[in-house]
This record gives C-alpha cells, structure tokens and sequence, in this order.
C-alpha cells in the first residue's frame, strides 16, 4: 500500500527549523528599523549648542581719606610787587591750621579707570608790627602797634580718566591718563592800627583750572602688599603756565574691604595772572585708609 504524499503541515515542521526561520527575520527586520529611526531622526531639527558667554566685570570703587604733612616752598608775589620767597614747614602750617579735608574717590571696570581727588586746607597767622625804636616799655604802651591778621584758604581738586595700556603684566597694570585739577587761593588780610580805631581789610581770589596728561601704575606685589604711583603734567598755559604732579606710596591690604598706605606726594604749580604770582611746590609724606567695595 503506497503512503500518501503532500506537504507537511506547520506542525509537522522541526523545532530547529522554525528557530531558524525566526533567526532570519530577526536578523532581516533589525536592520530596517534602525534604518527607519535613522531616517527619522535625520528629520528632526538640530540641537543647538549652548557656548556660555564670559560675565562683564563689575565695577570696583575705592574711597579713601588721607592725611597729607604738607610743606610749601616757592615764590609769591601780590600786586606788582616783588615775589618773596616762601619756605613753610609741615610744622609752621600745622601751627596755624584751621581745617583741612582730604580725600580721593576710585573707580575701576575692565580697562577704565576714573579717580576723583579733593585737598582743601584753610590757615591763619596774626602779627604785630611796630615801628623802630618802640621796643622801650614806655613808648610801646603809647605805640601798641599794628596788629595784622593774616587767612589763607586753599582747595585743589583734580579728576582724571585713564586706560590701561597693553604692556602690563597679571600683577601690573598702567594706565595712561588725562584729566583737570583746578586750584583756588583766597587770602584774606584785616590791618588794625594802634592809634586809630578803623580797620581795614582786604580779600584776594585766585582761581584757575590745568588740563593735565599723565601715567598711573598699580603693582600687586602679593595678595597683601602693593605699590601705587601716579605722574602728570599739565597748564600749557591754558590755566597756570605750567603744573605738574607725582606721588608714590607703599600699601597693606588688611581685607578684602580695608586698606592702607604711606607715600610722599609733591605739586609744583607756575601761576602768574595780573600781578599775582604763585611758584611755589607742596610736598609731604602722606597716610591713609581705604574702603573697598
């Protein structure tokens, strides 16, 4: 008896076959899926990059009160007459000093600075003068003399810009500068004769103002100590005929906020306006304290 023959049914199929087949589609489907998220993906937008943008410095501010033992030698001249000459110790004017503010205002952001300064002193002296031959008891009781009251107020107040040059190191930086100070003199004199119940008195104001061009530096030694200096020249005949500065001092910084130092300053100023005439340099140690912030 033949056996009858057809295909085999699905179930009639070896285990192994069936694995196998399973294997292939596998191995054919995987490809086109990725295939197909790769296409998709190509679809969608590009995801930006994010490039963080470096923050603009802050400004920095520094404000500073000094004391300045100030020394004045030079010629002055009033009226036509002719110019004395003036050697006035830091001893002398502290003597007959009223008053005296000092102080600078810094401020610093990227390359910039602005520095502000303002000196102002006010003193005064009193004489007597007697004529010849009346230093006699008697005849100085008959002739008390004259007696003559002598104030002098003086105010210098400078402003600068600067901008730091490209040769500076981390820990220097200069800046060239450009800036004004002006200067204002206001004498006054009272005259009061012996004999004669009248006085009289005079006041003088003298005031002008110098463009001025210069250099400032700022070395940082370490994180505490550091050096300041600064130098200009200026009149040019616009104001005095000729006026030039310098100072230079040696700083401790105590904080972050506190500060100080000691340094010398020197002004020297040529000033000459219808009969008054003021040569004359001040010069002096100077000390002071500073906030930061």
């Amino acid at each position: 008896m033949r056996a009858k023959i057809g295909k085999p049914c699905r179930n009639q199929l070896p285990r192994r076959t069936w694995l196998s087949r399973r294997t292939w589609l596998s191995c054919l489907v995987a490809p086109l899926a990725l295939a197909a998220t790769a296409a998709a993906g190509a679809d969608l937008p590009p995801v930006p990059v994010m490039v963080q943008q470096p923050l603009p410095s802050a400004w920095q501010f520094q404000l500073t009160g000094y004391g300045w033992a100030t020394a004045i030698n030079g010629q002055v001249g009033v009226r036509n007459l002719p110019p004395v000459n003036v050697n006035v110790t830091f001893a002398d004017i502290l003597q007959n000093l009223n008053g005296a503010v000092m102080g600078s205002f810094l401020a610093k952001k990227d390359d910039w600075l602005i520095l502000t300064d303002l000196v102002w002193a006010a003193l005064s002296d009193d004489a007597t003068v007697r004529l010849p031959g009346t230093r006699h008891p008697t005849l100085a009781a008959i002739s008390p003399g004259t007696k003559v009251d002598f104030k002098l107020r003086q105010l210098i107040g400078s402003a600068l810009v600067g901008y730091r040059l490209p040769f500076g190191t981390p820990d220097l930086d200069i800046y060239a500068t450009a800036g004004v100070r002006y200067q204002r003199l206001t004498a006054e004199l009272d005259v009061f004769p012996g004999l004669i119940p009248v006085g009289l008195s005079r006041r003088s104001i003298e005031q002008w103002v110098d463009p001025t061009v210069g250099v400032s530096m700022t070395w940082r030694i370490n994180d505490r100590w550091f050096v300041n200096a600064l130098a200009d020249v200026g009149g040019f005949g616009v104001g005095s005929r000729f006026t030039t500065q310098g100072f230079a001092s040696v700083g401790y910084r105590w904080s972050e906020s506190l500060s100080t130092a000691l340094g010398y300053r020197a002004i020297y100023t040529d000033y000459r306006n219808d009969g008054f005439t003021y040569r004359a340099t001040e010069h002096g140690v100077f000390s002071s304290i500073a906030y930061h912030f």
